[in-house]
């Protein structure tokens, strides 16, 4: 084999290499605004679903924050997210999922009233 394809040869695989290794530090880089780009994302959708299907936010973080206060000696969460919104056929199974404070508090649909504790 002549020295010529060798050394192209070495050369491909070390730019190769390389090229492996640079974008694994980009991502490495890159992957916490990633994150927090798609977890927005998440709850954006979560709030949208819920705006669309006519459900009152206000009451739906009422009911949480009264959730959350009843587990907690009254006391109300400093932040209240809501991540996840299930629209089953009819009102009544229909929930809500927030995240308060980092704990996760399901909220029940009965008519107009929302209610903690339910699963569908």
């Amino acid at each position: 084999m002549p020295l010529w394809l060798i050394i192209v040869i070495l050369v491909l695989i070390v730019l190769a290499v390389g090229g492996v290794i640079a974008r694994r530090r980009q991502l490495a880089r890159t992957r916490p605004a990633f994150e927090r780009s798609l977890t927005q994302a998440d709850r954006d959708l979560a709030a949208a679903a819920a705006a669309d299907r006519g459900w009152d936010r206000e009451r739906l973080e009422t009911a949480a924050r009264h959730a959350y206060a009843e587990r907690h000696d009254g006391a109300q969460p400093a932040a209240l997210t809501l991540v996840e919104v299930l629209d089953r056929p009819g009102t009544d199974s229909d929930e809500a999922v927030f995240d308060a404070d980092g704990e996760r508090i399901a909220l029940g649909r009965r008519g107009d009233d929302w209610t903690a504790g339910r699963s569908g």
